[in-house]
């Protein structure tokens, strides 16, 4: 498995996974657009992929401007593989080395992401007004659970 930093060219294939998921799915595919992916990719933040076999099989997005987790999804049968582990925490790392605000991401209750995030760390602050638990990390619980790198 390969991870690198998500490109603009990569936005058709974020699109299908974010699309294909079966947890998380979106109410309204036209929520989220090219030119969202566009804008967290090249002003809010920074993302990820994970690449097999040439295959992109999963992503992350974190917006820095906003402090908020915008996306970690992976293709389906691509889970429980220890890929979004590794988006995950490469994320984290590139988040904290840039700032010491605590980050935050919403997910729906009882999912299997929702046992991923506390698995992973994550302190339940929470519902969101749309019914979403709300999860935070701070930059100390990160960096006492992982050495970040500066």
């Amino acid at each position: 498995m390969l991870l690198r930093e998500a490109q603009l060219a990569d936005i058709p294939q974020l699109a299908v996974i974010r699309f294909a998921v079966t947890e998380n799915v979106l109410s309204n595919p036209g929520l989220v657009t090219e030119a969202d992916y566009v804008e967290f990719l090249t002003q809010r933040g920074k993302g990820w992929v994970a690449v097999i076999e040439g295959q992109i099989v999963g992503f992350a997005i974190v917006d820095l401007m906003g402090s908020n987790v915008w996306a970690l999804f992976m293709q389906p049968g691509y889970d429980r593989q220890g890929i979004g582990r590794a988006l995950h925490d490469t994320m984290l790392d590139w988040y904290f080395a840039q700032t010491y605000e605590t980050l935050w991401l919403g997910t729906t209750p009882g999912t299997r992401a929702e046992g991923f995030y506390r698995h992973a760390g994550w302190h339940s602050s929470g519902l969101r007004p749309n019914g979403e638990v709300k999860f935070e990390m701070t930059a100390d619980k990160w960096r006492g659970f992982y050495r970040v790198e500066e």
